[in-house]
């Protein structure tokens, strides 16, 4: 597929309904089509892995096409540079998010970048070191506990950050680790035990938030089985 026959395809795609529907949920509507992840899911597949069209769609700045290219974009191909880049670009919590899932986690970067991450002042550069850790733990079934204990520290010492889209990142990826076995389960609530210690309003709702899940019912008898 051409870029300029995505380009048209995103247009006639558009649902400006979809767009202020977005806007509630703290999306930036600039330059946005309110197409949905099905639709571009869709047109993904069509696609195919592409590196060179992932760098023009990205270069557009239009919301779609940037959420597209991370869905299309080939991970080994991908620098650090372009990661830099791509991150200080976002602006906005589900360009992020998706970028992570698709394809920054994929990458052989994902571990330092999430480290790296999580003590940049950007908001959204932030919120990616912890929608990583989010997505890797998930995602990267082979990976020891180690990495991700690495990371619970770095959890612990950021959640006081009040900006509601990096603390939102912080706990999701606190309550992510915490999913993935016993052992990281346990490690996850001594975490938000001590995040619940820290003097803050933001660090407070991290940790109860993430010990009503992890401690559920539902959580430790999936664990356990």
């Amino acid at each position: 597929m051409q870029y300029k026959d995505i380009l048209g395809k995103l247009k006639s795609l558009a649902n400006p309904e979809a767009v202020k529907g977005m806007a509630r949920f703290g999306i930036n509507p600039q330059s946005t089509y309110g197409v949905s992840i099905p639709n571009l899911r869709k047109l993904a597949k069509e696609a195919g892995r592409d590196h060179m069209l992932a760098q023009q769609l990205w270069a557009s700045g239009i919301h779609e096409a940037r959420i597209l290219a991370g869905m299309i974009d080939d991970p080994k191909a991908v620098t650090e540079d372009q990661m830099e880049a791509w991150a200080k670009d976002f602006d906005s919590w589900d360009v992020c998010d998706q970028c992570c899932l698709n394809l920054f986690q994929k990458t052989s970067f994902a571990y330092r970048k999430a480290v790296e991450w999580s003590s940049r002042k950007e908001e959204f550069v932030k919120r990616s070191a912890f929608a990583l850790m989010a997505c890797l733990a998930v995602g990267d079934k082979k990976a020891a506990d180690e990495q991700f204990e690495a990371f619970l520290p770095l959890i612990e010492r950021e959640a006081s950050d009040d900006r509601n889209f990096v603390r939102k990142a912080v706990n999701w990826a606190l309550r992510q680790i915490g999913k993935r076995n016993l052992n990281l389960n346990e490690q996850a609530i001594k975490t938000a035990q001590e995040i619940q210690q820290i003097d803050s309003r933001s660090a407070r709702w991290v940790a109860s938030d993430a010990l009503r899940e992890l401690s559920s019912e539902a959580v430790q008898d999936r664990l356990r089985q």
